[in-house]
């Protein structure tokens, strides 16, 4: 993909006199990511998949959007906080830089936002529910960009943190911040009570109690084609997503 200034629409540089259609919002996490992949993966990896999604807008629906700095601050469990450089943010600090972000732009006129997920412990969609009563002209809409597509049909042995998915996608983008003779094998423990895995109730996961090396999932399997494979189809389901914001005029189906 042609990654020029020209497509590559990102507040890393000056924005000139355009106009844009809506927002694309990064956000990740800071926490170790097995022993191969860097700190910030989930805000690199969110970032990375923001701009081609934005390119491919741009390209083939001429809806121009604006990719915000990735965010780098999320949610942590016990035994992945108690990890050294782990940073914790706590949901109303999270809420506090969505809301001010949401501000920010409604007052230059923007009325569209995507927040692009790449932390599974991320949750907004409180925070945007309260956004909606605060700015009710202002649509927000957030998504996990690593379950946009089926994770079976393109990798052999999926997880959920620092696995084959990630591992590959970051191969695909930064392969010199991976180093996979580094990796641990991912391997997990669960929960005890048959209660708590057949999913009848929710608790965060002790993180030291699950994984040995931070890691769940084999990462053992990634390859870069892969990652590009699965990269390419989430940011072309985000450019669809992108010009049907954009160009409806309505959310809503009429009522039956």
């Amino acid at each position: 993909m042609d990654r020029t200034i020209d497509l590559m629409v990102s507040a890393y540089g000056f924005t000139r006199d355009l106009t844009y259609d809506m927002a694309l919002l990064p956000w990740g996490a800071t926490e170790p990511h097995n022993l191969h992949l860097p700190y910030l993966t989930d805000a690199i990896l969110s970032h990375d998949v923001a701009v081609d999604a934005a390119a491919l807008a741009l390209k083939q629906y001429g809806k121009r959007c604006m990719v915000m700095p990735p965010v780098c601050l999320g949610s942590q469990n016990q035994g992945q906080r108690e990890l050294k450089f782990c940073v914790h943010a706590s949901y109303n600090t999270q809420r506090a830089i969505l809301t001010d972000t949401v501000a920010s732009l409604h007052y230059q006129g923007l009325r569209r936002l995507l927040i692009v997920n790449g932390h599974g412990g991320n949750s907004f969609k409180n925070m945007i529910r309260d956004l909606n009563v605060e700015f009710p002209d202002m649509v927000v809409a957030v998504s996990d960009w690593f379950r946009v597509m089926p994770a079976k049909d393109f990798f052999d042995q999926p997880g959920d943190h620092a696995d084959e998915l990630e591992t590959s996608v970051m191969m695909h983008y930064h392969p010199e911040l991976v180093d996979l003779s580094m990796a641990g094998d991912g391997r997990t423990g669960g929960w005890a009570l048959p209660s708590l895995q057949e999913g009848v109730a929710w608790m965060p996961r002790r993180w030291d109690k699950v994984s040995r090396d931070t890691g769940v999932g084999d990462p053992r399997a990634s390859t870069a084609e892969k990652g590009k494979r699965f990269a390419q189809a989430v940011a072309q389901k985000y450019a669809s997503l992108i010009r049907e914001m954009c160009e409806a005029e309505d959310y809503y189906l009429p009522l039956p």
